[in-house]
């Protein structure tokens, strides 16, 4: 759509690119139902990571054992893995904020029992994955259900400066919420739960008053065709699969990061506030790359630059974790987030611009399904590996395992090099 509202600014036929990014700046900014989106995911992010570090290190600190931190990632992982296409189905057929702040609704409550079992000292390892199961399942509805809203919400013009400057608040939320987590917790073990069971009401009190752009068009009954429907799709689109599986395979291999309990606690010498920072350090990182990435978006060679960003990824990762030094961590880490960014706004934007909004959730669920198998299960595969070898060689073995997939998909998906732009044209 072309319009007075989403064109070009020009002076004597010469488009000004500065004041054209101002614009757009100024457009996203000012949306305030935008607005409203980015401070739900934010409150919900902040609430989410805070809970993961002082779980984290509470499950560790009870087993010392990298198995448990493991079965951790597993256990968020496996509700995601069952739920995938009935959150799609779900998602493309009912309104999709409501089921957002009912997640959050529900994080909430399992956040505050949690207060309460540690309140009581009665928190164990087990019931600990239990919990991470139900909040796995939440979020595996609420992730999709969220990315599956933002075009609604900004037209295509603005779609991947708006994708950046969510991705900074985000990346600000994976900040704050593990340092919150980490020095919460160093306060009394009770203080993060109840933070984050606030923060999760806030989300939803944001995402219910999210206004769309459109009307949403009349959805199919779900069948089996519909509910498998997004697998299909992204099967058909070579750039969309080869981003969405190159992200999959290089953070399966390079997550060392899911052994930063270890790190921290072992080889650092950290303590719990130290591994709060090295939580926080790929969030500054990231947050630093996606305001570059909202003020100056990928205009060229977009799917070349999201190539180098995953294979420095992967050098980054091995620094990481052949490092003894706290600050020279920190930078690895530091890097591994910024150079991650690019690879999310690439995956993002192309996911949203290629995919119809009746197709959206069930798209956006089978993403979350690859992101959540490159986090979670990376996690899991981190954990098993590290119990065998010890987490150094674990995290050096797949930083090289994450270049090696770089040289392999440009070879299996050259389509996803060549592409150049990520506005819509």
């Amino acid at each position: 759509m072309s319009g007075p509202e989403t064109r070009p600014l020009e002076t004597d036929g010469v488009v000004d690119h500065g004041q054209v990014h101002e614009e757009v700046d100024r457009k996203v900014l000012h949306n305030r139902n935008y607005l409203n989106f980015i401070a739900s995911r934010t409150f919900s992010s902040i609430g989410f990571q805070s809970i993961t570090v002082a779980l984290g290190w509470m499950i560790y600190d009870q087993t010392q054992s990298a198995y448990m931190l493991g079965l951790v990632g597993l256990f968020q992982f496996l509700p995601m893995a069952v739920l995938t296409f009935a959150v799609g189905a779900v998602a493309d057929r009912f309104e999709r904020r409501r089921i957002a702040m009912i997640c959050q609704m529900v994080e909430a409550l399992a956040v505050a029992g949690l207060g309460v079992l540690v309140w009581q000292g009665a928190l164990t390892s087990h019931l600990i994955l239990a919990a991470v199961a139900v909040l796995g399942a939440a979020q595996a509805f609420e992730r999709p259900t969220m990315a599956a809203l933002l075009p609604g919400i900004v037209g295509t013009d603005m779609l991947q400066r708006a994708v950046a400057t969510s991705t900074s608040f985000m990346q600000t939320a994976l900040i704050v919420g593990p340092s919150l987590g980490g020095i919460f917790y160093g306060i009394g073990p009770v203080v993060p739960f109840a933070v984050s069971a606030v923060l999760f009401c806030l989300a939803g009190g944001n995402v219910r008053v999210i206004r769309m752009l459109h009307k949403p068009a009349p959805r199919a009954p779900m069948s089996f065709s519909t509910v498998f429907a997004g697998v299909a799709f992204i099967r058909s689109k070579p750039e969309m699969l080869g981003t969405i599986s190159l992200d999959l395979f290089a953070v399966l291999l390079g997550g060392a990061t899911a052994l930063l309990p270890i790190f921290a606690s072992d080889i650092l010498k950290a303590g719990p506030i130290g591994l709060g920072m090295l939580r926080a350090a790929p969030a500054v990182g990231a947050l630093m790359m996606s305001l570059v990435l909202a003020r100056w978006p990928l205009e060229a060679g977009a799917g070349r630059k999201m190539f180098a960003a995953v294979a420095v990824f992967g050098v980054a990762t091995i620094l990481f974790s052949l490092s003894t030094n706290v600050t020279l961590s920190i930078i690895a880490l530091f890097v591994i987030g910024a150079s991650d960014t690019i690879s999310v706004v690439v995956r993002s934007s192309l996911v949203q611009l290629m995919t119809p909004d009746d197709m959206r959730g069930r798209v956006n669920a089978v993403n979350s399904l690859f992101i959540g198998t490159s986090n979670q299960l990376g996690e899991f595969e981190s954990g098993m590996l590290a119990g065998l070898v010890g987490p150094v060689a674990t995290g050096v073995v797949g930083g090289i395992g994450t270049i090696a997939v770089v040289l392999i998909w440009l070879r299996l998906f050259p389509q996803l090099a060549k592409v150049e732009r990520l506005d819509g044209r």
